[in-house]
């Protein structure tokens, strides 16, 4: 194996750690949340600077999730030797293995992620709906990184490269799993 090539993988294997890592504290910031929201109980709690941090802490790490995870999935399909030339290739490689549902499934996520970074609005019921279906589209999330660690493993042979968060990120996915299914 040549050093570049034992370079990418090591650096692929301390990807995985961040996308475990991310797992973890997103799932810990929707767990100090009630869902789903409402826009009516977000407007009594408009001032509450606690509930609107957790916010967004959960914007910001399903925001960090998945650019985590894309610059993993880039990086897995370039060890593939897989044509990784456009992020449209990497998703179309990763649905074609199963790691992905559907390319619109990722687009999908991206697009609610970019609107929360871009969007300022006022209107606690709108603001309520876009945080419960980040809430629901961060199981989604969940289980693609759940299925993208186990393709590094058995496909690359490629695990993270310290298991601090490992058994927590397995437990997450398993338990959101089931409960997606």
């Amino acid at each position: 194996m040549s050093r570049i090539t034992s370079e990418y993988r090591s650096h692929l294997a301390e990807m995985l750690v961040a996308v475990e890592r991310c797992v973890y504290f997103l799932d810990g910031s929707c767990a100090r949340l009630s869902w789903p929201l409402s826009g009516d109980e977000l407007a009594k709690r408009n001032k509450d600077v606690e509930l609107f941090m957790a916010l967004s802490a959960v914007n910001e790490r399903f925001a960090k999730l998945q650019d985590t995870l894309g610059a993993a999935m880039r990086h897995a399909a370039l060890l593939a030797g897989e044509p990784s030339d456009t992020f449209l290739r990497v998703l179309s490689h990763f649905e074609k293995v199963g790691v992905l549902s559907s390319i619109t499934d990722w687009q999908e996520m991206r697009a609610l992620r970019n609107l929360a970074a871009h969007e300022y609005g006022t209107d606690y019921n709108e603001i309520a709906e876009h945080f419960n279906m980040l809430h629901v589209l961060s199981t989604r999330l969940y289980r693609v990184s759940g299925l993208f660690a186990s393709y590094c493993r058995d496909t690359l042979g490629i695990e993270p490269n310290n298991s601090e968060f490992t058994a927590d990120f397995q437990n997450i996915v398993d338990q959101k799993i089931v409960q997606d299914t």
